[in-house]
């Protein structure tokens, strides 16, 4: 017997009629997207190098092994203050130190308080601002007049008053630089809740009785995530910047750890006959930011083409 054209009765009152032939297959369309990906990423080689170094980097963070097996707080006084070179790829400093090794090792320790850092801004922040754009009213009022007042305060300012408060290490740096960064996340994330929750679908599913915990979760955080998680991507190049900048001060964990910022605080009383303990160290931060802002950029133009 010959299959029926319309399977239901009530799909055809309702002219629910499914097409001819067989619906499309889930893994040939997932090979057209990695195509697809893969055909921007050569298309833009400014994109693939960024991501080639933020891949390195991570490795770095996570099996500084794979790049260096000297050990990075152990020195050779005898090679105190020796240039680049096949040996030393970043020199060494003044107690005989690999500063390439200090620079792989020390990725860990910038990684890691700035994961802490993102990840405190992106639970508190968005949090912040999906209550007071979905709930509105005096809520959203009051929230927003705590986020304006954090706005009006500098980020390094902020930073640095609380971490004064909390005392020093990585993860009170980290932690410190997550809260000044709380206020922009806050703002994106109750913009994107109010522009989600106008929507036709949202009312639509409202009117059909869904609860609200059911439309907040089903449609209105999918709809509204994207743009926050590439706040997300942008601000992990500014808290690199961050916690950078309170290490360099001391905030940081204390000598002998590798951290990026102390490297370049070490650094700079040699900056005459030894140029490459700052410079060095200073290219590996510059590199890291500047390939997380090159993604940033890549994925907020898709997703601006796909909605």
């Amino acid at each position: 017997m010959s299959q029926s054209l319309v399977d239901d009765p009530a799909e055809a009152a309702l002219g629910l009629t499914r097409p001819f032939g067989p619906g499309p297959a889930p893994e040939p369309g997932r090979r057209v997207d990695v195509r697809r990906v893969l055909r921007f990423l050569v298309r833009r080689p400014g994109l693939l190098l960024s991501v080639v170094v933020l891949v390195l980097v991570v490795l770095a963070s996570f099996q500084p092994g794979l790049f260096t097996s000297q050990d990075p707080l152990k020195g050779v006084p005898s090679q105190n203050f020796r240039g680049p070179s096949g040996t030393h790829w970043f020199g060494t400093d003044e107690l005989g130190r690999d500063v390439f090794s200090r620079v792989v090792h020390g990725a860990q320790l910038s990684l890691k308080a700035t994961l802490i850092a993102v990840l405190v801004a992106f639970v508190v922040g968005g949090l912040l601002g999906v209550v007071a754009g979905f709930v509105g009213r005096w809520v959203d009022d009051v929230l927003m007049r705590f986020v304006d007042v954090l706005l009006s305060i500098p980020a390094l300012f902020l930073s640095l008053a609380l971490v004064t408060a909390l005392g020093y290490g990585t993860v009170k740096v980290a932690v410190a630089v997550g809260i000044a960064s709380v206020a922009s996340f806050a703002r994106v994330a109750r913009a994107e809740v109010l522009r989600v929750r106008q929507a036709v679908f949202v009312e639509a599913s409202r009117s059909c009785g869904a609860r609200w915990y059911s439309v907040l979760g089903r449609h209105v955080l999918p709809n509204a995530a994207g743009p926050v998680i590439v706040l997300a991507t942008l601000d992990f190049g500014a808290s690199i910047l961050a916690v950078s900048a309170l290490s360099f001060l001391g905030y940081g964990a204390p000598p002998p750890a590798p951290e990026w910022g102390t490297l370049i605080s070490d650094g700079r009383n040699y900056l005459a006959n030894a140029w490459w303990l700052t410079a060095l160290p200073g290219l590996a931060i510059a590199a890291t930011v500047l390939a997380t802002n090159r993604i940033a950029r890549a994925l907020d133009g898709e997703w601006s083409r796909q909605r």
